[in-house]
């Protein structure tokens, strides 16, 4: 049985999306792709498609980070700095588990990202728990599920 790894969403399956991967022995990060290109004016925030879902353990999380060159080069954040996917997001009946990556454009020019483009890298991570948590929620739905309170 997989522990961990990513699967393609089946509203992309057809739309040759790529799974993540590390470009280099020693890189933490899988690569993640424009699922389909994307303009950004400046000052402007757009959820970008991924096309692909996370497994893991239930004591893991996927860490998504902007890529170097896309903060450097195109003036582009995330906009919650990291992204944080918890292993109960995969399949929820909200979206399926889709990675969407929050990005704003703080240059001053706008931003064109081709469809297939490494924006973003996702990094998985084990948490650890207190000795006296009592989480007992599930979730049952896609970004922002788990409230607000």
């Amino acid at each position: 049985m997989d522990i961990r790894g990513f699967e393609v969403i089946t509203a992309y399956e057809d739309k040759d999306i790529h799974l993540p991967t590390r470009k280099t022995t020693e890189s933490a990060g899988y690569d993640l792709e424009c699922a389909e290109a994307v303009t950004l004016a400046p000052g402007e925030l757009k959820l970008i498609p991924t096309g692909i879902k996370a497994f893991m353990a239930y004591d893991e999380y996927l860490a998504i980070h902007i890529r170097s060159s896309m903060a450097i080069k195109r003036r582009l954040a995330l906009v919650n700095s990291t992204g944080i996917i918890d292993s109960d997001y995969y399949n929820n009946e909200d979206n399926e588990g889709h990675i969407m990556i929050a990005v704003l454009n703080y240059g001053t020019e706008p931003v064109h990202l081709e469809k297939g483009e490494r924006v973003a890298q996702g990094i998985f991570s084990k948490y650890l728990i207190t000795n006296d948590d009592d989480a007992t929620g599930v979730r049952t739905g896609g970004i922002g599920s788990t409230g607000s309170k």
